[in-house]
């Protein structure tokens, strides 16, 4: 079977091997470099090897794919009329320079069948130009049960610059959670600075209490905002991301999320699941707010009163008092 695919500007001055790798994603690694090898691949007629720099424009040939099942999921363009626009079902915050910014709805997954990512790609494809090695994609995590500011790459470029703030460490994320139990005697946000392991098959994160060749690193600011007799709303300022790194801490240190029956909370009354919140996503001078769901307002309010919420939504855009990680 043979293949044609097309470089877009996404590809231009990428190496051959890593635009198939993301155009070809169900041809095994073994294969790819198989096919590489024995000058199966061709740029504009020409044997190429897995370094050779593509150039937007250019046409890439593959000869020897052995079924339908290698070329499957091939990063072509999609035919417009095919695609539906879901504009209508995303909550978006800001859309520009590369970058799609959304508020997730708590219950949704951000990748994987029945996600957001899904429903992003078919509002973008329509959008989009074709390219072989870019996928739109969430750039950072957010659990399914919890809501918020979600990232996304709409082009190779916004990916790339994302990616450099993260490791840069110029990009800050605030939480909001409702947490079992009181903080006494805080004039100062408190820091959790923890080694964390991931169980898969329990699915699962753990605080240990030493550093091994597993754990990671997880570094998180709580700041006290409002209590009741025995919850309290919390910001929580996160400097790394790891999975479920809120949750596991906030369990390790006595204070689990109020309902996250995972990691040891009571159920809350009448609702399902916990309160984690994606509040604040601030980078490059721009700081993008998701507004609290419904669910969650109506839970702060019965909690700790009408006036912490009105006070709450009022002043997200002076967050000097929420400068916690320095």
């Amino acid at each position: 079977m043979a293949l044609s695919l097309i470089a877009a500007d996404d590809d231009d001055g990428r190496r051959l091997d890593r635009i198939l790798r993301k155009a070809l994603p169900n041809l095994p690694l073994s294969a790819l470099h198989k096919l590489l090898r024995k000058g199966k691949v061709q740029v504009n007629g020409k044997k190429a090897r897995p370094e050779t720099r593509v150039n937007s424009g250019e046409t890439i040939s593959i000869q020897g794919l052995d079924n339908g099942d290698d070329a499957k999921g091939a990063n072509r363009e999609k035919p417009r009329a095919a695609m539906h626009s879901s504009e209508s079902a995303l909550d978006i915050l800001y859309e520009h320079d590369g970058l799609l910014i959304l508020n997730k709805p708590a219950g949704l997954a951000a990748h994987g069948e029945d996600s957001l990512e899904e429903q992003v790609l078919s509002y973008l494809m329509p959008k989009l130009p074709p390219s072989l090695s870019f996928k739109p994609g969430p750039l950072h995590r957010l659990d399914k049960p919890s809501s918020g500011v979600i990232a996304f790459s709409t082009n190779l470029e916004g990916a790339r610059n994302f990616s450099a703030l993260v490791r840069d460490r110029k990009i800050r994320k605030l939480y909001l959670a409702i947490v079992d139990g009181l903080f006494e005697n805080i004039d100062a946000p408190i820091i959790w600075e923890d080694n964390l392991t991931r169980d898969k098959d329990e699915k699962k994160t753990f605080v240990r209490d030493e550093s091994t060749e597993k754990s990671q690193k997880a570094l998180t600011a709580i700041t006290p905002v409002a209590a009741s007799q025995s919850h309290t709303l919390v910001l929580a300022e996160i400097e790394t991301g790891r999975t479920h790194q809120i949750r596991a801490q906030a369990a390790a240190h006595g204070h689990p999320l109020s309902g996250d029956k995972k990691y040891g909370a009571k159920p809350l009354p009448d609702c399902r699941g916990f309160f984690l919140h994606a509040w604040v996503l601030e980078f490059n001078l721009q700081r993008i707010r998701a507004p609290l769901p419904e669910n969650f307002r109506r839970e702060i309010s019965g909690l700790f009163g009408k006036e912490v919420l009105q006070n709450l939504e009022k002043s997200y855009t002076e967050l000097t008092w929420f400068k916690t990680i320095n």
